[in-house]
């Protein structure tokens, strides 16, 4: 062979080899994060589940992919959506604040895991065989949401002691949510001598009929149940809370921050944070069987002191103690 092609024949495998090794290299693993709210809406979330992906050693598009799927309270997308996760065998489903995508994910799947947080318990749910020994393909956090309810009532009740005629708004649409808040809220009422009126919404629609419909029965105060449709209409709820002059109660501080008065609840971020960490060590090759389901341990009280004063509640100092923020 003349030295002239030896040399055209050595160069172009030489700017093959990129292209061979690149083919070799093993793809990033992929994890479906499904969430039941919106992306604009959820953006402080996203970023603490990637916080807990980074603390187990996975970024973003260095390591690992992550599709986001938003269901913004289309919950029938959920059988095909999973479906579709298991046949291209995803590494990981994420479902970080979800009953029904997560029931959906189990349903999917017995062997691809899945990293939860769920307001409810989890054993009940079906979703593993108990805490401490998850057994099966799904591990995760319990949040603790309808455990907190009547404590959240209390509180209102403390905030604004003149208040009797309690509205409660659920999402019918997110039933086992809406359907463990009325099962606490009735005795925790009763218990302190309120009255409730149950009041449903699924839409934005429904909210203002809902507000109109607790204007014209007159209803002290609202307690607006743990929802991530309503989070996705939190600037809506304080807007209309403040128009109308509504004492409200909600689960997330992300309502307080925008002008909502007060709430109580888990520490959101927190949660996402841990399926993030969680989620990376199953990454690194722990089986979900073997993670214990963790427990909510951060709780919070948020209370906007502008709102109450728009509203004209005074805030007693022992109440501003208890809070956890109070937002100027």
């Amino acid at each position: 062979m003349r030295r002239r092609e030896v040399i055209a024949v050595l160069g172009g495998a030489a700017a093959a080899w990129p292209v061979a090794v690149r083919a070799q290299q093993p793809a990033m693993p992929v994890v479906g994060f499904v969430n039941n709210g919106s992306a604009d809406a959820s953006a402080d979330r996203v970023r603490a589940f990637r916080k807990g992906l980074s603390e187990a050693g996975y970024v973003e598009g260095q390591n690992v992919t992550v599709e986001y799927h938003w269901l913004e309270g289309q919950f029938d997308r959920l059988p095909s959506l999973m479906a579709d996760l298991v046949r291209r065998h995803v590494a990981v489903i994420a479902t970080p604040s979800g009953t029904f995508a997560s029931q959906a994910a189990k349903a999917a799947t017995t062997t691809i895991p899945i990293v939860f947080g769920v307001a409810e318990d989890p054993v009940r749910l079906g979703l593993v065989a108990s805490l401490a020994r998850p057994g099966g393909n799904a591990t995760g956090i319990n949040q603790f949401v309808g455990e907190l309810d009547a404590k959240r009532l209390g509180l209102l009740h403390d905030l604004v002691p003149k208040a009797v005629r309690i509205a409660v708004l659920v999402n019918p649409a997110n039933a086992p949510v809406a359907e463990t808040t009325l099962q606490e809220i009735p005795e925790a009422a009763r218990a302190i001598g309120l009255q409730i009126q149950v009041l449903n919404a699924r839409t934005s629609g429904e909210i203002e009929a809902a507000f109109a419909t607790i204007v014209r029965d007159r209803a002290d105060a609202l307690f607006v149940a743990s929802d991530i449709f309503f989070v996705s209409r939190r600037v809506q709820f304080a807007t209309l809370a403040t128009r109308y002059a509504i004492p409200a109660t909600y689960h997330s501080r992300e309502f307080v921050e925008v002008g909502g008065l007060m709430s109580y609840g888990t520490d959101i971020l927190d949660s996402f944070r841990q399926v993030g960490v969680y989620t990376g060590q199953i990454l690194k090759g722990a089986k979900p069987a073997d993670l214990p389901v963790l427990q909510s341990t951060k709780f919070e009280f948020v209370i906007n002191l502008q709102t109450a004063r728009a509203l004209g509640i005074e805030v007693p100092n022992s109440i501003q103690l208890l809070a956890d923020e109070v937002i100027e």
